[in-house]
Order: C-alpha cells, then structure tokens, then sequence
C-alpha cells in the first residue's frame, strides 16, 4: 500500500472536485423574460395614479348589484344559464366523440409515426386558440346561435381531450398490452383488451372536467351573441342595470359551484373509489 500510495501524485482536493456548470442558458433566459415584462409594462398606456381608488369603486359597483337585487329577472337568467349548460353539454359530447379514437392513433405504439407527430401538431394548434376565436371564425357558417357555442367548445375540447387521452394510454401498465399482443390480438383489440380497462376511469374523469370548463366557457362566450347566460350578461352590463346585473352573477356563481362539486365528487369516486375518503 505504501509503494502504491507513494507512486502516486499529491492532487488537491479543489483541483479534484468537478468544475462548476456553466449556466449561461438559464441566465439569458431568466434576463430575457424579464426585460419582456418591463418593456410590456413601460408600453402600455396605464394612470397607475388610479390603482389607489379601485378598492372603492369595487365596494361602489358590489352595492350597486347586491345592494337591491332585480329578482324578477331571475326565471329568465336561470332559464338562460340552462341553455348555458345546454351548450357547454354538446360541445362537451362532440368533443368526446372526435377526441378519444384521436387520442388512441396519437398515443405510442397504436399509430403510425407521421401520423402521431401531426396529432399532437394539430392538438397543441387548437390548444392556442380560444374558444372565443373559434366562436368567430365560424360565425359565418352557423350564424349566431347556441350551436355555434358548442361547436365552439367542441373544436377546442379536441386540443385538451386529444393531449390527455394519448398521456393516458401511454401512462398505463405494458403487462395487458404485451399479453393481447402475445395472444395475437389486432390493435384494436389490444386497445380494447389491453388499454381501455385500465385507462377508461382517467377518460371518464377527463370527460367530466372538460364539462365543467365548458360550462364556465359557455358563460363567456355569449359575449359574442351566440346565446346563454353570457349574452343576457353582456346585454345588462352595457345598459348599467346594475340590479339585474347582480342577480345574473349570483346565478352564475351558484350554478357553477354546484356543477363543479358535483363533477368533483363523481371524479373522485371514479378514480379513488367508493370508500374514498375526502
């Protein structure tokens, strides 16, 4: 040990330790976005004087609408927030439809490479753009009414859905899959064997969820006329009917936490089970 030790030279330990990584990228990254939010701040026309009497003109405009509700519109906005629903529904339906036999084809291993790269293109494009936008651009074709809205949600339900469902399938065990396969099973029967009954409770789940962004995207697209709680909203606001205002957004309020609690309890009881614990 002496002769081995002794060949061998003194190296100290700073000189033995691993050079420091450079991380140049992380920095211009980091100067970057932030030369991007002082050059959006510094450009945009702003009296930042005003910021300071925005509290009381929120106490000033929340007595106006909740001070003395106008309840006699309330048949009407519930029957509006229905057709709300009504729409975010079958957009919600048409999306599943078209989403899911994509996601499948998107998803690795169950579709050819060309075609799964341009699935997940077309996913992330329709992801970018609002429902709002879409809204618009098809205006032309089916005019202002509630099946513009779902339609609408539907396009935009296929961006989301189609990303979730193939995430889905990939995350599932290979153990059902390799043995359809090594049965000599079709893709679609491994689809059906193999990955539908260990993926079905997280599409259900992905479903219900989309449903109640819908629901709350139903709301603002009838900003643009297509109909539904929005457009009676819109309608209100502009001629300052404060009252009515107020009791428009209650609705809102109240049937959206009541849609999402209960989509919440019925995912929860999906994916954990009925002796979940909440």
């Amino acid at each position: 040990m002496s002769v081995l030790t002794a060949d061998r030279p003194h190296v100290p330990l700073r000189d033995r330790l691993p050079a420091r990584p450079r991380r140049w990228g992380r920095s211009l990254i980091a100067v970057a976005v932030t030369l991007v939010v002082v050059l959006a701040f510094w450009s945009i026309d702003v009296n930042w004087a005003r910021l300071a009497d925005l509290p009381a003109e929120m106490v000033r405009y929340a007595v106006l609408m909740f001070g003395s509700p106008n309840w006699e519109k309330l048949p009407e906005a519930l029957w509006q927030t229905w057709r709300s629903i009504e729409m975010a529904w079958v957009g919600t339906i048409l999306g599943i439809l078209l989403a899911t036999p994509l996601s499948l084809f998107a998803a690795r291993g169950f579709g050819p490479a060309w075609l799964r790269h341009a699935l997940r293109v077309l996913f992330s494009l329709i992801r970018a753009v609002p429902e709002i936008i879409i809204a618009i651009v098809i205006l032309s074709v089916t005019g202002l009414t509630p099946f513009t809205g779902a339609l609408a949600l539907a396009i935009n339900g296929i961006g989301t859905l189609g990303k979730w469902g193939y995430e889905a399938v990939e995350a599932v065990p290979q153990g059902p899959i390799e043995a359809a396969r090594a049965a000599g099973g079709s893709t679609s029967q491994v689809l059906r064997w193999g990955v539908w009954p260990q993926a079905e409770p997280a599409f259900w789940s992905f479903w219900l969820y989309r449903f109640e962004i819908n629901v709350r995207s139903s709301a603002v697209l009838g900003l643009i006329g297509v109909g539904g709680i929005g457009d009676m909203l819109t309608s209100y606001t502009q001629y300052r009917e404060w009252s009515t205002v107020g009791v428009l957004l209650l609705v809102v309020i109240v049937v959206t936490m009541l849609i999402d609690g209960i989509s919440g309890s019925i995912r929860r009881r999906i994916m954990e089970g009925a002796r979940a614990q909440v």
